[in-house]
């Protein structure tokens, strides 16, 4: 965090989508922690209630809900920075067509629907979008079909509306993340077995916090990338590239 001047996003506001738990919650704090003021979305009650930061104001939105979100966007005066974090996965349950839908429900349409919305406050401030991709854009797992091709899509999303925007200013990039500790992967961290398999392919030798995924949307949504769209940042500790035999 002392990488970057604690003032880098002072006046800027940043909305955040899966602002509750995990990757987007730390990204957020991070925005926060260097001077910016955050929206953080999301959609359990419960979490919300729970949650309390400097810099971050939560909000309850229902990213599936397009009313919902038309109308929380046509209330936002300025959007300098949105990070489509919010994502889920339904292991084995997305072979049913229900569980699959959803799941492109919330992590791919969701983020195109926050994107086109809050596109013409962008446009004002020639602003930025982080996509929060995965390694399974890279990688199968058949457990998950509906998470891969969500996770694919945000690739194609993301250069998609680099190439839609850039025009007027506005960057479009993604993030990777590999294994990280958080709920979603908590099954198989919390395995022995599990996290050392993680542990045995990652060329750094552990797993990532949520936290290291921070500085690498600092800094794509930073000056320092000005010339920086439509690309995917793996931060997966050489997790992708390793050899899985």
């Amino acid at each position: 965090m002392d990488t970057f001047r604690p003032d880098l996003f002072t006046g800027k506001h940043v909305v955040v989508a899966g602002a509750t738990s995990g990757i987007g919650l730390a990204i957020a704090q991070g925005f926060a922690a260097h001077g910016a003021s955050v929206t953080g979305l999301g959609s359990s009650a419960a979490k919300l209630a729970t949650l309390a930061a400097e810099g971050i104001v939560f909000r309850q939105l229902e990213l599936r809900d397009s009313d919902a979100v038309k109308a929380f966007c046509s209330g936002v005066s300025r959007a300098d920075i949105v990070i489509n974090a919010a994502g889920i996965a339904r292991p084995e349950a997305e072979w049913d067509e229900a569980g699959f839908l959803d799941v492109m429900e919330v992590n791919l349409n969701a983020a195109m629907r926050l994107s086109y919305g809050l596109y013409p406050r962008l446009a004002e401030v020639k602003g930025s979008i982080v996509n929060v991709a995965s390694m399974l854009s890279f990688l199968a797992d058949a457990s998950v079909p509906a998470y891969g091709t969500s996770k694919t899509g945000i690739l194609g999303l993301t250069r998609a509306c680099a190439h839609r925007w850039g025009r007027e200013g506005i960057r479009v990039n993604a993030i990777a993340p590999g294994y990280h500790r958080t709920d979603m992967t908590r099954p198989i961290w919390s395995n022995p077995a599990g996290a050392a398999a993680v542990e045995a392919r990652t060329a750094l030798g552990r797993w990532g916090a949520a936290e290291d995924l921070v500085g690498a949307t600092l800094f794509l949504c930073s000056p320092a990338a000005a010339y920086v769209t439509g690309v995917c940042l793996e931060v997966d500790g050489g997790f992708v590239s390793g050899n899985p035999l």
